[in-house]
């Protein structure tokens, strides 16, 4: 897939499957605690065959022209909806695949990391939706404290436009890889009829005033 096609090819995808959801009601809360008015729902996409062979074609091209096959030694899933994104990237690339739960297991050998590969190896984590970031933490720590080394994150959607998630990104010295972001999939709906009017306004409203919509509607207003 050519780079330049990347971003509005996945974004038509995620509008063309139903992935972005608008709410008319009550807001959406994210993991993290913001209330939105707007949900993107990519685990949609793992019963798509034609939809997630689109989304592992654009991951390839991003490995191979912004990463580089060459400084990938295993690919990482995190749990859990990153984890079918990771496995179908590790066997097109041909790599050991590892799964990194948000916790220890809690029994047996109270895993973090799935899977083995030798100390030092360069893993790329695999998420499917990055918001603020405070996910990437937990993931990211995890894989470090298992003598990896991790400095890439390839996430399906990023929304890109907390300035909490650029710190963190950096706190952490990750490099922030993602197939379509907020600005890409605004720009698909603004040429097709998925969203109305109303919806592309919310949803703009909501991204440039993030933290005054959130707490005019239950949300956080900012991380704590």
């Amino acid at each position: 897939m050519e780079e330049t096609s990347i971003g509005p090819t996945v974004a038509r995808l995620l509008l063309e499957s139903g992935a972005v959801h608008v709410t008319t009601g009550k807001p959406f809360v994210l993991r993290s605690g913001w209330a939105s008015p707007v949900y993107v729902d990519v685990r949609r996409l793992i019963s798509s065959v034609s939809g997630r062979n689109v989304l592992v074609d654009a991951a390839l091209s991003v490995v191979r022209h912004r990463i580089g096959v060459q400084h990938v030694d295993a690919i990482a899933g995190a749990e859990t909806a990153g984890v079918p994104y990771a496995a179908w990237l590790a066997d097109r690339l041909s790599l050991p695949l590892l799964v990194v739960r948000k916790k220890p297991l809690g029994f047996g050998r109270n895993a973090q990391i799935e899977g083995a590969v030798e100390p030092g190896a360069r893993v790329l984590l695999v998420d499917d939706l990055t918001t603020d970031g405070q996910s990437k933490l937990n993931f990211c720590k995890a894989v470090r404290d298992s003598g990896l080394v991790l400095e890439h994150v390839l996430s399906i959607f990023y929304y890109d436009t907390f300035a909490e998630s650029r710190r963190t990104m950096e706190e952490l010295g990750v490099a922030m890889h993602a197939l379509a972001t907020w600005q890409d999939v605004l720009a698909e709906a603004r040429t097709s009829t998925v969203l109305s009017a109303d919806d592309v306004e919310k949803v703009q409203d909501f991204l440039l005033h993030t933290s005054e919509w959130s707490k005019a509607h239950g949300g956080i207003a900012r991380l704590p």
